[in-house]
């Protein structure tokens, strides 16, 4: 499978503190990967690195055959990568509409918006009926569901998604896990960063486990659910 995204030896952090020493990962064409690994790993860092919202200190990060560890977060969105992030950070006074606009800030295909609008709103129904309601305003699961529609509206290559399953109720999960297979089914390439060790890796196709900044393994997910060491560290049993 040819790869979409290299990562290659990313040192990052803030201020004097490294927290990414020398990360390699890829995703393929078509794929799902998921970074499984305990709070403070560095698995949200290394998200905001390659978005370009965290400025890689060395290595590469190659999308599509260019480098652009050097390009602002801006352009790399424009180049197909699009995230949602960890907290969902919706913009609370703007509507669900208005956030879903803003995820295509750097579209001009004003046709094609309310195309895609109407495409999030089919994915999640209860957007539409928020329509006009303050992003701020709507429950944790509504607002995650908003901040992966407004990811969306990018039209990503690549989705970029930090713990969408976080502090929310099962149920929600598992409508939220769905919509990220369908898009998969439809060729859309996603790195997804999850606690919920056990959802990731029945969902994704390869897995990485990353420690203190560091990957510590990287398999098939389904080897990855069967592995010993996963197992006693992230899955509890």
């Amino acid at each position: 499978m040819p790869a979409l995204l290299e990562v290659d030896g990313l040192h990052a952090g803030y201020g004097p503190i490294e927290v990414l020493k020398g990360v390699t990962i890829a995703v393929g064409e078509g794929e799902i990967v998921t970074i499984i690994g305990a709070n403070g790993a560095g698995k949200t860092s290394t998200l905001m690195s390659i978005s370009g919202c965290v400025r890689p200190r060395a290595g590469r990060v190659v999308f599509a055959g260019r480098d652009i560890a050097c390009l602002p977060a801006h352009e790399i969105v424009k180049l197909g990568i699009c995230q949602s992030p960890e907290g969902r950070k919706i913009f609370p006074r703007l509507t669900v509409r208005e956030n879903l606009e803003m995820g295509a800030f750097t579209r001009r295909d004003r046709r094609q918006l309310n195309q895609d609008i109407q495409r999030a709103f089919h994915m999640f129904p209860i957007l539409e009926k928020r329509c006009a309601q303050a992003g701020g305003t709507l429950s944790g699961g509504e607002q995650q569901m908003l901040a992966v529609a407004r990811a969306l509206m990018g039209k990503p290559r690549l989705l970029l998604l930090d713990e969408p399953s976080l502090g929310l109720a099962p149920m929600i999960t598992v409508k939220i896990f769905e919509v990220i297979r369908d898009l998969n089914r439809e060729g859309m390439s996603v790195l997804l960063v999850e606690q919920a060790a056990r959802m990731a890796l029945k969902l994704a196709q390869r897995g990485y486990v990353m420690e203190t900044g560091r990957i510590t393994l990287a398999d098939q997910a389904a080897a990855l659910l069967n592995d010993k060491r996963v197992q006693d560290a992230y899955l509890g049993e």
